[in-house]
């Protein structure tokens, strides 16, 4: 696999057709950075595509931990006032808690996976608000 742009959502999606696991993290592993700076430009990505109007003037906090081979990646992502902000490290009270390795995390924010199956066969792990995390999707433009 070549470099993948984490905050392209086509680049990304493409990426993860016709891979393995171990083939998605070694690639983020091989980027600039390693997976921290890759989920960085994920996040950034997931900002970008925060869409106010879906949203409906709602307000959430959601924490990511987001595994790779090298750590645990814990990631804030506050929705308020028509924002979507994120910053690393753990929330302080979030509406859910949603835990997943790192190729499943990137199939599902592409739609390469569902999220009750993840969730049904132990891939994602959510706590908390199990409506709003599925609800809150729904919030993020992607491109068709």
């Amino acid at each position: 696999m070549s470099q993948i742009d984490a905050t392209d959502y086509n680049s990304l999606s493409a990426a993860l057709d016709q891979h393995s696991n171990d083939e998605i993290n070694a690639a983020v592993q091989a980027q600039d950075g390693g997976s921290a700076k890759f989920l960085d430009g994920v996040f950034e990505g997931m900002s970008s595509a925060f869409n106010p109007s879906k949203a409906g003037g709602q307000q959430a906090t959601v924490q990511y931990e987001i595994t790779a081979p090298d750590a645990t990646h814990t990631y804030a992502m506050r929705i308020a006032d028509g924002r979507c902000q994120v910053e690393r490290g753990a929330a302080e009270s979030p509406r859910v808690t949603i835990r997943a390795a790192l190729p499943d995390f990137l199939r599902l924010i592409t739609g390469k996976a569902n999220g009750v199956q993840l969730f049904m066969t132990g891939k994602l792990k959510v706590s908390g608000d199990l409506f709003f995390a599925q609800t809150f999707q729904g919030w993020f433009d992607r491109p068709s």
